[in-house]
This record gives structure tokens, sequence and C-alpha cells, in this order.
């Protein structure tokens, strides 16, 4: 197997120590494996921060996307890993990209969870970065009308707020 497939393995094993001796041993950060992960993409859609930050500062492309046409963002947003998501902004990830299923990382943040403190918190991180709170999913909908559909009223107080 070729150091770049081995450095996918290593980070979705969350091996920070091979993560790092394979990268020094001239494996690519932006290499990907058979289902379109990269040890950036992977560690990013997981929180294992760590392993982000060193292939961000081993040169990770912030824009490159998985096999939904997400960037590492979008599954961020959705799973609730605030400290990755401040991590990913910060990184200059893209905040309105818009993935083959036509959602935004904020549309994944209050479609795909509970609610909860960690989604109010992403979605706020989401729109002090600069995310359009206005982009409409596949049916037609913007985060607010989402967020309202699905009793999330903390979340549509945060979008109301902000705009």
């Amino acid at each position: 197997m070729d150091l770049d497939q081995q450095l996918v393995l290593a980070a979705k094993a969350n091996d920070l120590a091979r993560v790092t001796d394979l990268i020094e041993a001239g494996g690519n950060v932006n290499a990907k494996d058979s289902i379109q992960d990269s040890a950036f993409l992977y560690a990013g859609a997981e929180g294992f921060n760590e392993i982000l930050e060193l292939t961000i500062a081993k040169g990770a492309d912030v824009s490159s996307t998985n096999r939904y046409g997400g960037t590492a963002l979008i599954p961020a947003s959705e799973h609730g890993h605030v400290d990755t998501v401040r991590i990913l902004i910060a990184a200059g990830v893209p905040v309105n990209h818009v993935n083959n299923l036509g959602w935004t990382a904020m549309q994944e943040a209050v479609l795909l969870n509970n609610g909860g403190p960690r989604q109010q918190d992403v979605v706020r991180q989401l729109l002090d970065a600069g995310a359009d709170p206005d982009i409409r999913d596949p049916q037609g909908r913007t985060v607010l009308e989402n967020a309202r559909m699905l009793g999330f009223g903390e979340i549509a107080a945060i979008i109301e707020q902000h705009g």
C-alpha cells in the first residue's frame, strides 16, 4: 500500500503519530482514497482536530470536496463539532459551499441534528463567518424556515437576530 493510502487510513484511525510520520515521509495530505476521503476531509468530518490542524499546516486544500461534493465544513457542522468548525472557518473553508444534495453547512447543521447547544453554536459561527442564511435547500426552504419547521426555536432566534 502506498504512502498516501496509508496516510488516509492513519487519519481514519485518528493516529496522530502515524499521520505525522507518513507526512514527513512524503505522504500527500490531499490524496484521496477510493471513496474520495483525504486525511484532511476525514479529520474535519469526524472532529479529529489534531490531525486536521496538522493537515492544514502541511498544505491541505481547504476547498477540496468529498464524495458528496461537500467541503469538510459541511459534515463538521452536521455533527456539531464546534471546535472543528472554528478551525475550518479560520482555515478559509468556503462557508456557502453547496454539496451535491443541495445543502450548505448551515442547512446540514439544522436538518441533520437535534437543534441543541452545539448546533446553535455552529449556526452562530457560520453566520459570523458570513454564511448566507437565505440559500435555499432543494425543497426551496431557507435555514430559518427549516429551523422553524423542526421546532428549533433557539436556532430560529439566532438567525433572526443575526439578520
